[in-house]
Protein backbone atom coordinates (compact mmCIF):
# COMPACT_ATOMS: atom_id res chain seq x y z
CA UNK A 1 0.00 0.00 0.00
CA UNK A 2 1.80 3.19 -1.26
CA UNK A 3 2.20 5.88 1.91
CA UNK A 4 2.57 8.88 0.31
CA UNK A 5 2.61 12.02 1.90
CA UNK A 6 1.95 15.80 0.79
CA UNK A 7 4.04 18.55 1.58
CA UNK A 8 1.31 20.87 1.57
CA UNK A 9 -0.39 18.97 4.51
CA UNK A 10 -3.42 17.68 2.19
CA UNK A 11 -4.88 14.05 3.67
CA UNK A 12 -6.46 12.47 0.71
CA UNK A 13 -6.38 8.69 -0.61
CA UNK A 14 -4.34 9.15 -3.72
CA UNK A 15 -5.38 6.50 -6.83
CA UNK A 16 -2.94 3.64 -7.78
CA UNK A 17 -4.36 3.18 -11.08
CA UNK A 18 -5.06 5.34 -14.19
CA UNK A 19 -8.09 5.87 -15.87
CA UNK A 20 -7.92 3.96 -19.76
CA UNK A 21 -11.13 3.89 -20.53
CA UNK A 22 -14.09 6.12 -19.73
CA UNK A 23 -17.94 6.16 -20.01
CA UNK A 24 -19.81 9.84 -20.97
CA UNK A 25 -22.06 10.83 -17.79
CA UNK A 26 -25.22 13.15 -18.09
CA UNK A 27 -26.39 15.32 -15.34
CA UNK A 28 -30.20 16.07 -16.21
CA UNK A 29 -31.65 19.58 -15.21
CA UNK A 30 -33.44 19.41 -11.73
CA UNK A 31 -36.85 19.44 -13.02
CA UNK A 32 -35.97 15.99 -15.07
CA UNK A 33 -34.71 14.87 -11.72
CA UNK A 34 -38.08 14.95 -10.19
CA UNK A 35 -40.03 13.93 -12.92
CA UNK A 36 -37.66 10.92 -13.48
CA UNK A 37 -38.25 10.01 -9.34
CA UNK A 38 -41.87 10.48 -9.45
CA UNK A 39 -42.05 7.96 -12.69
CA UNK A 40 -39.48 5.80 -10.65
CA UNK A 41 -42.01 5.63 -7.20
CA UNK A 42 -39.48 7.13 -5.35
CA UNK A 43 -38.01 4.14 -5.54
CA UNK A 44 -33.91 4.59 -6.62
CA UNK A 45 -34.08 1.15 -7.52
CA UNK A 46 -36.46 1.98 -10.60
CA UNK A 47 -34.93 5.13 -12.30
CA UNK A 48 -33.06 4.77 -15.59
CA UNK A 49 -29.52 4.53 -15.79
CA UNK A 50 -30.13 7.45 -18.36
CA UNK A 51 -31.09 9.91 -15.33
CA UNK A 52 -28.50 9.22 -13.09
CA UNK A 53 -25.81 11.29 -12.84
CA UNK A 54 -23.69 9.43 -10.44
CA UNK A 55 -24.54 5.73 -9.53
CA UNK A 56 -23.31 4.86 -5.80
CA UNK A 57 -26.65 2.41 -5.48
CA UNK A 58 -24.13 -0.86 -5.38
CA UNK A 59 -21.38 -1.95 -6.14
CA UNK A 60 -22.55 -5.36 -7.23
CA UNK A 61 -21.24 -5.63 -10.84
CA UNK A 62 -20.64 -2.61 -10.87
CA UNK A 63 -16.86 -2.24 -9.98
CA UNK A 64 -14.31 -1.45 -13.14
CA UNK A 65 -12.64 -4.20 -14.53
CA UNK A 66 -8.52 -3.95 -15.15
CA UNK A 67 -6.65 -4.01 -18.35
CA UNK A 68 -5.62 -7.57 -17.30
CA UNK A 69 -9.06 -8.67 -17.02
CA UNK A 70 -10.12 -7.59 -20.04
CA UNK A 71 -7.44 -9.00 -21.79
CA UNK A 72 -8.00 -12.45 -19.71
CA UNK A 73 -11.76 -12.59 -21.20
CA UNK A 74 -10.68 -12.75 -24.83
CA UNK A 75 -8.91 -15.91 -23.87
CA UNK A 76 -12.08 -17.97 -22.72
CA UNK A 77 -12.75 -21.43 -23.90
CA UNK A 78 -16.53 -21.44 -24.38
CA UNK A 79 -17.04 -25.42 -24.17
CA UNK A 80 -20.61 -26.57 -22.55
CA UNK A 81 -19.07 -28.88 -20.56
CA UNK A 82 -15.04 -29.20 -19.02
CA UNK A 83 -13.73 -25.84 -20.14
CA UNK A 84 -10.37 -24.72 -19.56
CA UNK A 85 -11.56 -21.79 -18.37
CA UNK A 86 -13.75 -23.68 -15.37
CA UNK A 87 -10.14 -25.14 -14.41
CA UNK A 88 -8.10 -21.63 -14.72
CA UNK A 89 -10.99 -20.16 -11.76
CA UNK A 90 -11.27 -23.63 -9.82
CA UNK A 91 -7.31 -23.96 -9.53
CA UNK A 92 -7.59 -20.17 -8.42
CA UNK A 93 -10.21 -20.50 -5.70
CA UNK A 94 -8.28 -23.49 -4.09
CA UNK A 95 -5.14 -21.23 -4.66
CA UNK A 96 -6.32 -18.36 -2.44
CA UNK A 97 -8.88 -20.03 -0.07
CA UNK A 98 -7.33 -23.64 0.10
CA UNK A 99 -10.12 -24.87 -0.21
CA UNK A 100 -10.83 -28.83 -2.11
CA UNK A 101 -13.50 -28.26 -4.00
CA UNK A 102 -15.48 -24.96 -6.32
CA UNK A 103 -19.17 -25.19 -7.34
CA UNK A 104 -19.89 -22.24 -9.76
CA UNK A 105 -23.14 -20.54 -9.47
CA UNK A 106 -24.31 -17.25 -11.32
CA UNK A 107 -24.21 -15.01 -8.31
CA UNK A 108 -24.38 -14.97 -5.20
CA UNK A 109 -27.72 -15.13 -4.09
CA UNK A 110 -27.89 -18.61 -6.04
CA UNK A 111 -25.56 -19.34 -3.50
CA UNK A 112 -27.60 -18.25 -0.64
CA UNK A 113 -30.57 -20.10 -2.57
CA UNK A 114 -28.41 -23.53 -2.53
CA UNK A 115 -27.11 -23.26 0.50
CA UNK A 116 -29.83 -22.90 2.31
CA UNK A 117 -31.57 -25.73 0.77
CA UNK A 118 -28.69 -28.19 1.67
CA UNK A 119 -28.10 -27.35 5.24
CA UNK A 120 -31.94 -26.48 6.47
CA UNK A 121 -33.43 -29.87 6.67
CA UNK A 122 -36.26 -29.66 8.92
CA UNK A 123 -39.14 -26.99 9.58
CA UNK A 124 -38.28 -24.43 12.44
CA UNK A 125 -34.72 -24.47 12.39
CA UNK A 126 -32.49 -21.52 13.26
CA UNK A 127 -29.78 -19.71 11.18
CA UNK A 128 -27.73 -17.41 13.61
CA UNK A 129 -25.73 -14.62 12.42
CA UNK A 130 -24.07 -10.99 12.93
CA UNK A 131 -26.80 -9.80 10.87
CA UNK A 132 -28.78 -10.75 7.76
CA UNK A 133 -29.11 -9.44 4.15
CA UNK A 134 -32.45 -9.11 2.22
CA UNK A 135 -31.80 -11.95 -0.50
CA UNK A 136 -29.82 -14.19 2.67
CA UNK A 137 -32.63 -14.14 5.11
CA UNK A 138 -35.41 -14.88 2.14
CA UNK A 139 -34.27 -17.89 1.19
CA UNK A 140 -33.85 -18.96 5.04
CA UNK A 141 -37.48 -18.25 6.05
CA UNK A 142 -38.62 -20.09 2.76
CA UNK A 143 -37.36 -22.96 3.66
CA UNK A 144 -38.72 -22.80 7.11
CA UNK A 145 -36.10 -21.77 9.00
CA UNK A 146 -35.56 -17.98 11.21
CA UNK A 147 -32.58 -15.95 11.16
CA UNK A 148 -31.32 -14.80 14.89
CA UNK A 149 -28.82 -12.25 14.48
CA UNK A 150 -26.31 -11.86 17.50
CA UNK A 151 -23.98 -9.19 16.19
CA UNK A 152 -22.08 -7.15 19.05
CA UNK A 153 -24.02 -4.34 20.67
CA UNK A 154 -21.98 -1.73 19.38
CA UNK A 155 -22.56 -3.46 15.36
CA UNK A 156 -26.10 -1.48 16.13
CA UNK A 157 -24.47 2.03 16.99
CA UNK A 158 -23.90 4.35 14.26
CA UNK A 159 -21.13 6.62 15.78
CA UNK A 160 -18.27 4.34 17.17
CA UNK A 161 -14.85 4.30 17.55
CA UNK A 162 -14.62 0.14 17.62
CA UNK A 163 -12.86 -1.12 14.21
CA UNK A 164 -14.84 -4.40 13.76
CA UNK A 165 -18.56 -3.74 14.63
CA UNK A 166 -19.58 -6.56 12.61
CA UNK A 167 -18.50 -8.95 15.19
CA UNK A 168 -20.72 -12.14 16.25
CA UNK A 169 -21.52 -11.98 20.27
CA UNK A 170 -19.59 -15.22 20.64
CA UNK A 171 -20.90 -15.34 24.25
CA UNK A 172 -24.61 -15.18 23.05
CA UNK A 173 -23.77 -17.61 19.94
CA UNK A 174 -22.77 -20.83 22.79
CA UNK A 175 -25.36 -20.17 24.74
CA UNK A 176 -27.98 -20.65 21.43
CA UNK A 177 -25.78 -23.76 20.25
CA UNK A 178 -26.26 -25.28 23.46
CA UNK A 179 -30.50 -24.01 24.33
CA UNK A 180 -31.06 -25.72 20.93
CA UNK A 181 -28.80 -28.33 19.89
CA UNK A 182 -29.75 -30.62 16.78
CA UNK A 183 -31.92 -27.36 15.74
CA UNK A 184 -29.06 -25.20 14.16
CA UNK A 185 -29.06 -24.98 10.45
CA UNK A 186 -25.69 -23.20 9.94
CA UNK A 187 -24.27 -20.36 11.19
CA UNK A 188 -23.38 -17.35 8.60
CA UNK A 189 -20.73 -14.74 9.24
CA UNK A 190 -20.93 -12.02 6.68
CA UNK A 191 -17.46 -10.40 5.98
CA UNK A 192 -18.87 -6.73 6.26
CA UNK A 193 -22.35 -6.34 7.18
CA UNK A 194 -24.15 -5.04 4.28
CA UNK A 195 -27.38 -3.29 5.69
CA UNK A 196 -25.87 -1.65 8.54
CA UNK A 197 -22.76 0.14 7.39
CA UNK A 198 -20.39 -2.51 6.08
CA UNK A 199 -18.73 -3.12 9.36
CA UNK A 200 -15.89 -5.55 9.11
CA UNK A 201 -15.13 -8.72 11.31
CA UNK A 202 -12.10 -9.68 12.71
CA UNK A 203 -9.70 -12.22 12.08
CA UNK A 204 -9.75 -13.11 15.92
CA UNK A 205 -13.39 -12.99 15.80
CA UNK A 206 -13.88 -15.68 12.92
CA UNK A 207 -11.55 -18.12 14.89
CA UNK A 208 -13.92 -17.62 17.92
CA UNK A 209 -16.68 -18.17 15.92
CA UNK A 210 -15.16 -21.12 14.24
CA UNK A 211 -13.80 -23.00 17.62
CA UNK A 212 -17.21 -22.48 18.72
CA UNK A 213 -18.88 -24.17 15.95
CA UNK A 214 -16.55 -27.06 16.00
CA UNK A 215 -16.79 -28.12 19.02
CA UNK A 216 -20.96 -28.11 18.70
CA UNK A 217 -20.64 -29.66 15.72
CA UNK A 218 -21.91 -27.17 13.71
CA UNK A 219 -21.23 -25.87 9.65
CA UNK A 220 -19.45 -21.71 9.83
CA UNK A 221 -20.89 -20.23 6.49
CA UNK A 222 -18.97 -17.72 5.28
CA UNK A 223 -20.56 -14.76 2.87
CA UNK A 224 -17.37 -13.20 0.99
CA UNK A 225 -18.86 -11.11 -1.46
CA UNK A 226 -17.17 -8.08 0.51
CA UNK A 227 -14.30 -9.72 1.48
CA UNK A 228 -12.30 -7.27 -0.17
CA UNK A 229 -13.04 -4.62 2.14
CA UNK A 230 -13.13 -6.76 5.28
CA UNK A 231 -9.22 -8.37 4.11
CA UNK A 232 -8.37 -4.40 4.16
CA UNK A 233 -9.55 -3.86 7.76
CA UNK A 234 -7.98 -6.83 8.84
CA UNK A 235 -4.47 -6.01 7.32
CA UNK A 236 -4.41 -2.56 8.58
CA UNK A 237 -6.65 -2.44 12.26
CA UNK A 238 -5.71 -6.04 13.64
CA UNK A 239 -2.23 -5.61 15.18
CA UNK A 240 -1.60 -10.03 14.19
CA UNK A 241 -1.98 -9.14 10.44
CA UNK A 242 -0.26 -6.00 9.54
CA UNK A 243 2.79 -8.00 8.71
CA UNK A 244 0.55 -11.02 6.90
CA UNK A 245 0.51 -11.17 3.24
CA UNK A 246 -3.16 -10.65 1.97
CA UNK A 247 -3.38 -13.81 0.31
CA UNK A 248 -2.22 -15.74 3.37
CA UNK A 249 -5.13 -14.29 5.60
CA UNK A 250 -7.53 -15.72 2.19
CA UNK A 251 -6.05 -19.20 3.04
CA UNK A 252 -6.62 -18.82 7.02
CA UNK A 253 -10.14 -17.78 6.21
CA UNK A 254 -10.55 -21.06 4.58
CA UNK A 255 -9.48 -22.96 6.88
CA UNK A 256 -11.81 -21.78 9.71
CA UNK A 257 -15.02 -21.95 7.56
CA UNK A 258 -16.51 -24.68 6.20
CA UNK A 259 -18.54 -23.53 3.29
CA UNK A 260 -17.32 -20.12 1.65
CA UNK A 261 -19.70 -18.61 -0.56
CA UNK A 262 -19.46 -15.07 -2.48
CA UNK A 263 -20.97 -13.05 -5.31
CA UNK A 264 -17.93 -12.16 -8.34
CA UNK A 265 -20.22 -9.02 -8.81
CA UNK A 266 -18.72 -7.61 -5.75
CA UNK A 267 -15.52 -10.13 -5.03
CA UNK A 268 -13.31 -10.11 -8.22
CA UNK A 269 -14.92 -7.34 -9.90
CA UNK A 270 -16.25 -9.57 -12.31
CA UNK A 271 -19.91 -11.09 -12.60
CA UNK A 272 -21.11 -14.60 -10.93
CA UNK A 273 -20.89 -16.22 -7.99
CA UNK A 274 -20.09 -19.99 -6.19
CA UNK A 275 -18.98 -21.97 -3.17
CA UNK A 276 -15.75 -23.35 -1.94
CA UNK A 277 -15.94 -26.62 0.51
CA UNK A 278 -13.85 -29.30 1.67
CA UNK A 279 -16.70 -31.71 2.67
CA UNK A 280 -16.70 -34.16 0.32
CA UNK A 281 -20.57 -35.11 1.68
CA UNK A 282 -21.64 -31.57 1.38
CA UNK A 283 -19.80 -31.55 -2.44
CA UNK A 284 -21.87 -34.28 -3.53
CA UNK A 285 -25.47 -32.32 -2.14
CA UNK A 286 -24.62 -29.48 -3.34
CA UNK A 287 -23.49 -30.80 -7.21
CA UNK A 288 -26.98 -32.74 -7.27
CA UNK A 289 -28.55 -28.81 -7.81
CA UNK A 290 -26.25 -27.19 -9.79
CA UNK A 291 -26.85 -28.43 -12.75
CA UNK A 292 -30.83 -28.36 -11.90
CA UNK A 293 -30.68 -24.25 -11.03
CA UNK A 294 -27.30 -23.18 -12.51
CA UNK A 295 -26.01 -24.85 -15.60
CA UNK A 296 -23.27 -27.34 -15.86
CA UNK A 297 -20.68 -27.88 -13.30
CA UNK A 298 -17.98 -26.14 -15.23
CA UNK A 299 -19.87 -22.69 -15.94
CA UNK A 300 -22.55 -22.95 -13.43
CA UNK A 301 -24.41 -20.15 -15.22
CA UNK A 302 -21.42 -17.87 -15.60
CA UNK A 303 -20.13 -16.70 -18.89
CA UNK A 304 -16.66 -18.01 -19.68
CA UNK A 305 -15.56 -14.85 -20.40
CA UNK A 306 -17.04 -13.47 -17.05
CA UNK A 307 -15.12 -16.30 -15.76
CA UNK A 308 -11.71 -15.83 -16.86
CA UNK A 309 -11.55 -11.48 -15.81
CA UNK A 310 -13.12 -13.45 -12.22
CA UNK A 311 -9.86 -15.56 -12.58
CA UNK A 312 -7.87 -12.71 -12.94
CA UNK A 313 -9.65 -10.18 -10.71
CA UNK A 314 -9.57 -12.80 -7.47
CA UNK A 315 -5.58 -12.24 -8.16
CA UNK A 316 -5.91 -8.98 -7.81
CA UNK A 317 -7.61 -8.94 -4.34
CA UNK A 318 -4.43 -10.25 -3.42
CA UNK A 319 -3.07 -7.13 -4.33
CA UNK A 320 -3.30 -4.46 -0.82
CA UNK A 321 -3.51 -1.34 -3.94
CA UNK A 322 -5.90 -2.57 -5.33
CA UNK A 323 -8.21 -3.29 -2.13
CA UNK A 324 -7.25 -0.26 -0.29
CA UNK A 325 -8.79 1.76 -3.02
CA UNK A 326 -13.16 1.89 -1.90
CA UNK A 327 -11.83 1.88 1.87
CA UNK A 328 -10.02 5.12 1.27
CA UNK A 329 -12.49 7.11 -0.64
CA UNK A 330 -14.91 5.84 1.76
CA UNK A 331 -12.94 6.64 4.99
CA UNK A 332 -12.22 9.87 3.10
CA UNK A 333 -15.76 11.05 2.97
CA UNK A 334 -16.59 10.11 6.42
CA UNK A 335 -14.03 12.20 7.75
CA UNK A 336 -14.95 15.33 5.66
CA UNK A 337 -18.94 14.91 6.34
CA UNK A 338 -18.21 14.24 10.05
CA UNK A 339 -16.14 17.78 9.86
CA UNK A 340 -19.27 19.12 8.34
CA UNK A 341 -21.40 17.45 11.29
CA UNK A 342 -23.21 15.83 8.61
CA UNK A 343 -24.37 12.24 10.55
CA UNK A 344 -22.53 9.21 9.29
CA UNK A 345 -21.58 5.64 10.00
CA UNK A 346 -18.26 5.50 11.48
CA UNK A 347 -15.63 4.27 11.91
CA UNK A 348 -15.99 4.10 8.18
CA UNK A 349 -16.24 0.70 6.74
CA UNK A 350 -16.57 -1.23 3.70
CA UNK A 351 -19.33 -0.89 0.46
CA UNK A 352 -19.92 2.68 0.51
CA UNK A 353 -20.56 5.70 3.41
CA UNK A 354 -23.27 5.44 4.55
CA UNK A 355 -25.67 8.92 5.96
CA UNK A 356 -27.45 8.04 9.10
CA UNK A 357 -31.03 9.42 7.84
CA UNK A 358 -32.40 8.85 11.34
CA UNK A 359 -30.28 11.56 12.60
CA UNK A 360 -30.47 13.44 9.14
CA UNK A 361 -34.13 13.11 9.36
CA UNK A 362 -34.76 12.97 12.96
CA UNK A 363 -38.51 14.61 12.11
CA UNK A 364 -39.36 11.79 9.78
CA UNK A 365 -41.11 8.50 11.57
CA UNK A 366 -39.12 5.18 10.48
CA UNK A 367 -43.19 4.30 9.47
CA UNK A 368 -42.45 7.31 6.67
CA UNK A 369 -39.72 5.70 5.59
CA UNK A 370 -36.54 7.89 6.53
CA UNK A 371 -34.18 6.84 4.27
CA UNK A 372 -36.00 6.11 1.56
CA UNK A 373 -36.99 10.02 1.69
CA UNK A 374 -33.37 10.71 2.13
CA UNK A 375 -32.52 8.64 -1.07
CA UNK A 376 -35.30 10.23 -3.20
CA UNK A 377 -34.05 13.90 -1.97
CA UNK A 378 -30.27 13.09 -2.62
CA UNK A 379 -31.11 12.39 -6.19
CA UNK A 380 -33.17 15.22 -6.73
CA UNK A 381 -30.82 17.52 -5.70
CA UNK A 382 -27.68 16.16 -6.97
CA UNK A 383 -28.77 13.49 -9.53
CA UNK A 384 -26.95 10.75 -7.10
CA UNK A 385 -28.83 7.33 -6.93
CA UNK A 386 -27.49 5.91 -3.75
CA UNK A 387 -29.77 2.97 -1.89
CA UNK A 388 -31.68 2.54 0.77
CA UNK A 389 -31.16 0.21 3.61
CA UNK A 390 -33.41 0.95 6.41
CA UNK A 391 -36.61 -0.30 6.94
CA UNK A 392 -37.96 0.07 3.82
CA UNK A 393 -35.05 -2.97 3.09
CA UNK A 394 -37.25 -4.77 5.39
CA UNK A 395 -40.94 -6.64 4.73
CA UNK A 396 -43.92 -6.57 6.82
CA UNK A 397 -44.76 -9.44 9.30
CA UNK A 398 -47.04 -11.85 8.67
CA UNK A 399 -49.52 -10.03 10.78
CA UNK A 400 -49.56 -7.10 8.62
CA UNK A 401 -47.18 -5.18 10.91
CA UNK A 402 -44.07 -3.17 10.06
CA UNK A 403 -41.02 -4.28 11.27
CA UNK A 404 -38.79 -1.21 11.72
CA UNK A 405 -34.74 -1.81 10.82
CA UNK A 406 -32.45 -1.22 13.57
CA UNK A 407 -30.94 1.32 11.24
CA UNK A 408 -31.83 3.76 8.80
CA UNK A 409 -29.34 4.76 6.66
CA UNK A 410 -28.36 5.74 2.81
CA UNK A 411 -25.71 4.31 1.42
CA UNK A 412 -23.59 6.13 -1.02
CA UNK A 413 -21.74 3.15 -2.53
CA UNK A 414 -18.13 3.80 -4.38
CA UNK A 415 -17.21 0.87 -6.95
CA UNK A 416 -13.89 0.04 -6.92
CA UNK A 417 -11.91 2.32 -9.53
CA UNK A 418 -15.04 4.15 -10.67
CA UNK A 419 -15.59 7.87 -9.54
CA UNK A 420 -12.68 10.16 -9.09
CA UNK A 421 -12.04 12.56 -6.00
CA UNK A 422 -13.71 15.78 -7.82
CA UNK A 423 -16.78 13.73 -8.52
CA UNK A 424 -16.53 12.85 -4.52
CA UNK A 425 -16.22 16.11 -3.78
CA UNK A 426 -19.46 16.96 -5.58
CA UNK A 427 -21.25 14.44 -3.66
CA UNK A 428 -20.09 15.96 -0.50
CA UNK A 429 -21.09 19.31 -1.69
CA UNK A 430 -24.85 18.43 -2.74
CA UNK A 431 -25.49 16.61 0.55
CA UNK A 432 -23.79 19.04 2.94
CA UNK A 433 -26.62 21.72 0.77
CA UNK A 434 -29.11 19.51 1.88
CA UNK A 435 -28.34 18.84 5.26
CA UNK A 436 -28.55 22.37 5.71
CA UNK A 437 -32.03 22.37 3.90
CA UNK A 438 -33.23 19.28 5.58
CA UNK A 439 -36.52 20.36 7.17
CA UNK A 440 -37.29 20.30 3.87
CA UNK A 441 -38.10 17.06 3.88
CA UNK A 442 -40.95 15.13 4.37
CA UNK A 443 -41.93 11.23 4.16
CA UNK A 444 -42.76 8.84 2.25
CA UNK A 445 -45.98 5.99 1.79
CA UNK A 446 -46.59 2.69 -0.38
CA UNK A 447 -48.44 3.16 -3.48
CA UNK A 448 -47.73 -0.22 -4.69
CA UNK A 449 -46.15 -2.83 -2.46
CA UNK A 450 -44.88 -6.08 -2.90
CA UNK A 451 -44.78 -8.95 -0.66
CA UNK A 452 -41.66 -10.02 -1.01
CA UNK A 453 -38.16 -7.90 -1.05
CA UNK A 454 -40.48 -4.86 -1.71
CA UNK A 455 -37.31 -2.28 -2.02
CA UNK A 456 -36.40 -4.02 -5.08
CA UNK A 457 -39.54 -2.58 -7.02
CA UNK A 458 -42.02 -1.27 -4.29
CA UNK A 459 -43.88 1.81 -5.20
CA UNK A 460 -44.11 5.38 -3.03
CA UNK A 461 -45.35 8.76 -3.31
CA UNK A 462 -44.22 12.01 -1.11
CA UNK A 463 -46.62 12.10 1.78
CA UNK A 464 -46.76 15.89 0.99
CA UNK A 465 -45.74 18.57 -1.77
CA UNK A 466 -42.39 18.29 -0.05
CA UNK A 467 -40.50 18.14 -3.19
CA UNK A 468 -41.58 20.55 -5.06
CA UNK A 469 -40.48 22.92 -2.23
CA UNK A 470 -37.29 21.19 -2.19
CA UNK A 471 -36.88 22.12 -5.83
CA UNK A 472 -38.07 25.76 -5.36
CA UNK A 473 -35.50 26.03 -2.58
CA UNK A 474 -32.61 24.42 -4.97
CA UNK A 475 -33.13 26.95 -7.75
CA UNK A 476 -33.72 30.32 -5.59
CA UNK A 477 -30.14 29.11 -4.06
CA UNK A 478 -27.99 27.50 -7.53
CA UNK A 479 -29.92 29.20 -10.05
CA UNK A 480 -30.05 27.81 -13.43
CA UNK A 481 -27.12 25.22 -12.19
CA UNK A 482 -28.10 21.28 -12.87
Amino acid sequence: MANVKFFGGSNMPLEMHKVRIIQKLNLPTIDRRLEAITEAGNNTFLLKNRDVFLDMLTDSGTNAMSDRQLAAMMTADDSYAGSETFFRLEAKLQDVFGMKHFLPAHQGRACESLVSQVLITEPDMIVPMNYHFTTAKAHISRMGARVEEIIIDEGLVAKSELNFKGNINPVTLQKMLKDNEGKIAFVRLEAGTNLIGGQPISMANIKEVSQICRVAGVWLVFDASLLADNLYFIKTKEEAYKNIEIKNIMREIGQLADVIYFSARKLGCARGGGICLNSDELMFKFRELIPLYEGFLTYGGMSVREMEALTVGLEETCDIDMIAQAPQFIGHMVDKFTALSIPVVTPAGGLGCHLNASEFLSHIPQERYTAGALAAALYIVSGVRGMERGTLSEQRNPDGSEPLAHMELVRLALPRRVFTLSQVEYVLDRVNWLYQNRELIGGLKFVEEPKILRFFFGRLAPDSDWQSKLVAKFKADFGDSL
